[in-house]
This record gives structure tokens, sequence and C-alpha cells, in this order.
């Protein structure tokens, strides 16, 4: 089992004492996204989580308890963008937060710590020379720190669009994302840092930028020493490479506050109010158990391969 934590929201800078309150239970109940009452419980035991996947642009909050890791096999999807804060409105200033990636790679080990540049748009204030400046400078600082970067183009999500019109900001054009791959490209090259696009949704192969998998299973084999059987998940977009995983975040509870963010649907005063409801204590990130929820054990098992030794 590969546990995704998390794509609905960033459990590193927000919820990180309740995460390792979950890991010392050996268990989470995950209400399902589309109802509520609907409650899935999954077990935590080392013995069948191969690997955990944090995603976050704030880690600094973990970095004194990793010791409570020990059993776990880990790696971090750790997004660096350069927008001001009209757009990612309640984080760390950039260089703290380049600071915090140096030292949770200098923790953890840099093949452990990947670096997202996503998600990428243009307006009159970050037009694409924006890019290419900033880019580089990220790049530089990071290049004995992180091993790949993935690039992801802002998604036009319906319940984004009247935050993100408010800003300007429209979809690239095609000649504007290939101006900015070459540059991504010869940067990270001469960092000898590897690129990939998050998805195939933007085809960049012919400019010698494949696309990738942020759950990847050749990163998690190299990292847990063995071969692993997982499927391509079946619950993201069929543009999406990752394997198998199971998510233990909560929708709309990020109070990073960026206005791009499909995870909060656009509602950031929502993710505020569940924030309240947030008790560190319960196997829910997100409230309590009512009387009238249903949970269910959810089957999980590890996805060590027997058959095939890795090494």
């Amino acid at each position: 089992m590969i546990i995704s934590a998390s794509r609905r929201t960033d459990i590193p800078a927000f919820y990180s004492t309740w995460f390792f309150n979950r890991i010392k239970e050996r268990y989470v109940l995950v209400p399902n996204p589309y109802n509520s009452k609907m409650i899935s419980r999954i077990n935590l035991d080392p013995v069948v989580t191969d690997c955990i996947v944090f995603w976050t642009k704030n880690p600094a909050p973990m970095l004194p308890e990793f010791y409570k890791l020990k059993d776990y096999k880990y790696y971090f999807q750790f997004t660096l963008n350069p927008y001001g804060k009209e757009i990612e409105n309640h984080l760390p200033t950039l260089g703290k937060r380049i600071d915090t990636f140096k030292r949770l790679s200098d923790k953890i080990g840099k093949d452990k710590v990947i670096w997202r540049y996503d998600p990428i748009f243009i307006n009159d204030t970050y037009p694409v020379n924006f890019h290419l400046e900033k880019f580089a400078g990220i790049a530089y600082s990071l290049k004995e720190h992180t091993e790949k970067c993935m690039l992801g183009f802002l998604d036009y999500y319906p319940h984004i669009r009247t935050a993100v019109s408010k800003f300007n900001i429209k979809p690239l054009e095609k000649e504007d994302m290939e101006k900015m791959a070459v540059s991504f490209k010869e940067t990270t090259k001469s960092c000898s840092i590897a690129l990939n696009t998050c998805t195939e949704k933007v085809n960049l192969s012919h400019l010698g930028i494949q696309s990738g998998a942020c759950i990847d299973s050749k990163l998690i084999e190299k990292i847990v020493g063995y071969s692993i059987s997982a499927q391509k998940d079946k619950n993201q977009r069929n543009v999406c490479h990752c394997v198998e995983s199971i998510d233990i975040g909560t929708y709309e509870s990020c109070l990073n506050g960026c206005i791009y963010c499909y995870a909060i649907k656009g509602n950031y005063n929502a993710a505020k109010h569940n924030l309240n409801r947030h008790d560190k204590n319960s196997p829910l990130l997100i409230g309590q158990i009512n009387e009238n929820d249903t949970i269910k054990e959810r089957p999980t098992k590890s996805l060590r391969n027997n058959q095939f030794p890795l090494f």
C-alpha cells in the first residue's frame, strides 16, 4: 500500500501532529469525499505500508519529529513557486521555503525530495521572462539538494475560474509553454536535475521533457529496496501516470491560501472553518465520529512483489 499525504491538503504544513498521532495509533479514518458519512478505516502498520508520499509547500513543522517515521519509507513532493502573496497568500517567503527544502534534503536525502514547479501560469505580473529567471534561480539554489523537478501547468477547473480571472490569468499559448520548456530544460541539465511534466496533458516530449509520475513506482522501488506490483491509479485522470495509492487527506482544509487551488474549491472560509473543527487526537483529520457514520475497514496489503526481487 502506498499512502498519499495528501493531494487534498497540506498535511506536513498544518496537520503534522495529527499525522504523527495516526502513525502512533497505526490507523486513520478517511471520509468518502462524496459522502462524508461513509468512512474508511485504513491500517497504517509498516508491514502493509510500503511508502508514504508527502505533498507540501512547507514541511518545516515536521522537521523536528522525523524520528517518528523511523519504521516507514517515504519521499516528498515539495512545491516551490515564486509567486507573490496575492497568489499564494499564507506561505513563508520563497527564501525561507528554499532553506526548508535544503534542510529537508540534508536530513532525508536529495533523492527523496522532488521539486515541483507547479502550477505555471502567466499574466502581466508573471510573464514568460519572469518564469525563466525565477526558475533558474531556484534550480541553482537546489542543484545539490534534489534530483528531479516536476512541471505542472495551471488547470482551469470550473470552481477556480472566478478567483484566477481577477488576476487576468489566461490559458498558456503553445509557443509560451515551449519557450519556457526549452529554457527550463537547459537550466536543469546544467544543474544535473531530471525534468518531467506532471502529466501528459501537456506534451513536451519533442523537447526532451517526458511526462512523469508523482507517485512513481520506480522511485518507490529504489527507496524501499524491493519490487512492487502497483497498477495505474484508476482514480486519477487518464493523462496521469501515478500508481495506485490511498489518500488520507480531506478537501477544503488547506490553509496555504493559493488562489488556484482545486482542493478548497475556491472557498478559503470553509478551510478556516474546518481547521477549527480539527482535533489532533481524532482519527479523522476534520471533525469527530458521529453515531450515524458508517465505518468500514478498507482492505490493505503490501505491494511487495516477492517473485521478482529488485536486487
